[in-house]
């Protein structure tokens, strides 16, 4: 199953990302969203990233333009009727992404592998709505995708042999490391890292310590590279809530049960880095 062309659809932080790295390993990539405005935010960001690998070295100014030159521009989803594989970068919704997939199936070529970027919703779901649920794949990259090595390659019930393959080797030709997971809520990443930060807002919540001393202490204790509230904020405490519910409600263990200082958060508008404040406040 060779792939060549590539649709990414939704150009955030996520697809516009997938669209870079697919671009600069050689893929002639075409990046879709509903409004013209998603999409220069979306090329913005790609440039700048590039222009930053230039200015570090990493990267010519002649491969920065060859780069963008292999991304098109894409408000209509009928776009993805010569693609070899699409990959879903929307929001995390499974009521959202049900619907792109049952778009995208009638349209996309027979033999066009159909992949999601969802964090932790099960690919076998997706799958359903499709006539194609073998053809169907979870490629969860990691954020920021253009950085972070690890894609987490999920099988639905359905998916062959042959396109887990196909998958397997295009993140390879992205200069990233597939690792084979089995479809279930959070798969590995989230199911481990989400609870961990969960945890940390109860012991905020419950008024163990403050939000810097436990950021410290995961950092300077367990050596990671940020805290565990100052992670939340970037990566969306929308984001943090909505795979929290994803776990208790796919488990029934209360153990995922999100804290409600996270849920009153989210209410009242502080999503993090995005939004200017979250358990820190950003200028």
């Amino acid at each position: 199953m060779a792939i060549q062309k590539v649709m990414v659809i939704g150009a955030g932080q996520m697809g516009s990302g997938i669209a870079q790295v697919c671009a600069q390993s050689g893929y002639d990539v075409i990046l879709n969203d509903i409004k013209q405005e998603f999409l220069d935010r979306g090329i913005q960001v790609i440039t700048q990233n590039l222009s930053r690998d230039v200015e570090k070295g990493r990267k010519s100014e002649e491969e920065k333009v060859a780069t963008l030159s292999r991304i098109t521009q894409s408000l209509d989803i009928k776009d993805a009727v010569d693609v070899d594989i699409i990959i879903e970068a929307a929001t995390e919704n499974m009521d959202i992404k049900q619907s792109i997939f049952r778009e995208i199936d009638a349209i996309a070529p027979k033999d066009a592998i159909l992949a999601t970027n969802t964090s932790s919703l099960p690919i076998t779901e997706i799958a359903a709505v499709t006539e194609r649920p073998e053809q169907v794949i979870g490629m969860h990259f990691m954020n920021p995708v253009p950085v972070m090595k690890l894609v987490e390659i999920i099988r639905g019930l359905a998916t062959t042999d042959e396109v887990y393959k196909a998958v397997e080797d295009m993140t390879v030709t992205l200069a990233k490391t597939p690792v084979e997971v089995n479809d279930f809520p959070g798969f590995v990443s989230n199911r481990i890292l989400m609870p961990m930060i969960n945890e940390a807002i109860y012991t905020l919540y419950e008024g163990v310590a403050s939000k810097e001393a436990i950021d410290s202490v995961m950092k300077l204790g367990m050596n990671h590279p940020m805290g565990p509230l100052t992670l939340a904020d970037f990566i969306g405490l929308d984001t943090c809530l909505s795979i929290m519910e994803i776990l208790y409600e796919g488990f029934g263990d209360s153990k995922y049960r999100p804290c409600p200082l996270l849920r009153k958060y989210v209410a009242a508008g502080w999503l993090g880095k995005k939004s200017g404040r979250g358990f820190y406040v950003y200028d």
